[in-house]
Parts: C-alpha cells; structure tokens; sequence
C-alpha cells in the first residue's frame, strides 16, 4: 500500500483553463461542445423506446432488452466527461457537469417555448404530433434531470479517486469502472422515478427496464474506452493539455 499524502499535498493542481481563441483551447472547448451537444440529443430523443434482440434469452429480459433511444447520445456524454476529467481534472469537469445540467432548464423552456407559440395554417406539421413528440412527461424530466446530475458528478468523482489510487496509470480502469458505476446509478434513479414513482409500472416490468437499459450501456462502455484513449493520447501528443498531478503516491 502506498503511504498517504500530507495535507498539503492533497489538493491536486489543476490545469490553468486554456484560451479558446488559441490552439491550446480548441480541445478544451471541442470535449465541451460535445457533452453538452449528446446531452441535449439524449433529452430530445429519450421519448422513442428501442427494442434490442439478443443473441441468448436472460431470465429477466427475455430475447430482447428495451431502451431509449437517448441511449447513444447519453453514453457519448460519458465519454466526454472522461477525456474532460482526464486533460483538464476534476474541478473543470464538474463545473462542466453542472453547467450543463443548468442547459437543461434551457432546453425544456425553449421547447415549451415552441409548443405553446401559436402554429400557421402553412405549416406542414400539425401541432399535436408536434407538441407529443417533444413534450416530456414530468416522470420522464424529473427522473432523467435527477438522474443526469447524480451520475455525472459520480463519474467525475469515482474517475479521480482511481486517478489518484493509480497514480495517474490505468486509464482503462478508471474509465470502465467510472462508466459503469455512473451508468448503473442513472439506470436505477432514472427508471424508478419515471416508471415506477410517475407511471406506476409493476415492479418486475421496472426490474426488466433496468436490467436491459444497463446491459446495453455496459456494451457501450466497453466499446468507447479506445477512443477515450485515443482522443487524450492525441491530445496530449500535441501539446494541447497540461498534465494533472494525482493527490497520492500509487500503491
């Protein structure tokens, strides 16, 4: 086991937070875009419910698991956040987590927004399939929102307690477990208030939910770790980002 750091020694430093208008920035504000672009593509879309086949029959699932279609963007949010949390360390990621969760709120009133403003007699969609496509039920933003801001601000954590563990080494680790931890505490949080508290779903219905939702994600997880490292390898190659220094010596 590695010995602990003295008190001083706790506090990691930071990276100072680059110009965007220079090349340095453009990484920094591109991961940004991105987390905040999948974030809004995942609210959007989460209405639409996929049916997955499997290759084999669980006993809980069946042949197939359900999904939302938010599913892929929400998983690309993730991957972000780790290259975030990576290149630039925790206190940029979470103050990006949680500014994004704010986008949000932005989102939601700018899409009641256009469903309540009054439709032309030109337009070519009417206003109630306008209106159910795009409006969430209340279950579906409460659970998604309280989901989102749990899991994410996990993630960054459980990302740089492994950072430190290791010692800066293992990204695959930290990345996986990270991910994995983070995905299963939005599953559970997100299905329980959306179709159990709200909609009243049976219990073995919403178990089924969340036992599917979370294999898939699973799949997804082990899928992004290359480009997690494939995105930070080059960014650091080039110069683009400055190191973080880990709070402890690695065991």
């Amino acid at each position: 086991m590695g010995t602990l750091a003295r008190p001083e020694e706790q506090m990691a430093t930071e990276t100072e937070t680059p110009d965007p208008t220079t090349e340095l920035g453009v990484p920094q504000l591109g991961l940004a875009a991105l987390f905040v672009t999948a974030l809004v593509t995942a609210q959007v879309t989460a209405v639409k419910v996929l049916s997955v086949g499997l290759p084999v029959t669980l006993p809980v699932t069946g042949g197939e698991i359900l999904v939302p279609a938010a599913v892929f963007a929400y998983a690309l949010t993730f991957f972000a956040s780790d290259c975030y949390a990576e290149l630039y360390g925790k206190r940029a990621a979470q103050a990006l987590v949680n500014v994004a969760f704010l986008m949000n709120f932005v989102l939601l009133a700018l899409v009641w927004l256009a469903i309540w403003a009054p439709i032309s007699g030109a337009s070519n969609v009417a206003q109630e399939p306008f209106a159910d496509t795009l409006a969430a039920s209340t279950g579906v933003v409460t659970g998604s929102l309280l989901a989102y801001v749990v899991s994410q601000n996990w993630d960054v954590i459980a990302f740089h307690r492994l950072r430190d563990y290791t010692g800066g080494d293992r990204l695959w680790l930290r990345n996986v477990v990270s991910t994995a931890t983070s995905q299963l505490l939005d599953t559970v949080i997100f299905v329980s208030v959306a179709f159990l508290a709200f909609q009243g779903l049976p219990v073995d219905v919403v178990l089924e939910l969340m036992i599917g939702q979370y294999l898939f994600k699973l799949a997804l997880v082990g899928l992004d770790t290359p480009f997690v490292y494939l995105v930070v390898g080059l960014v650091r190659r080039r110069g683009l980002a400055r190191s973080v220094r880990t709070t402890r010596e690695p065991p």
